[in-house]
């Protein structure tokens, strides 16, 4: 069993409006010092497989079909041995 956190953000170049209010609204709060906001996204998951090198293609697979807009959005992602799994836990 493996821990994966996929990072979801918009392409660099490309306007954020999220992160542009957010910004703004900092800034109306006094916060003057905070500049280039940008929002993303955090995918955590569980994935089984054989190898680390079998879930990353897993990952690469989900995150290109499903978990990015590949136009817009570029992604990366970590991938670590769950606890359970890196013990070598018998009952997993």
């Amino acid at each position: 069993m493996f821990n994966v956190h996929v990072y979801v953000r918009m392409k660099k170049g490309l306007l954020d409006p999220q992160g542009k209010a957010i910004e703004g609204a900092l800034k109306s709060l006094g916060f003057s010092t905070v500049s280039d906001v940008k929002v993303g996204k955090l995918i955590e998951m569980k994935i089984t497989g054989k190898s680390r090198e079998d879930v990353r293609k897993k990952v690469e697979d989900m995150s290109r079909k499903l978990l990015s807009n590949p136009v817009i959005e570029s992604y990366n992602f970590e991938i670590e041995a769950s606890a359970s799994s890196a013990q070598g836990n018998p009952n997993r």
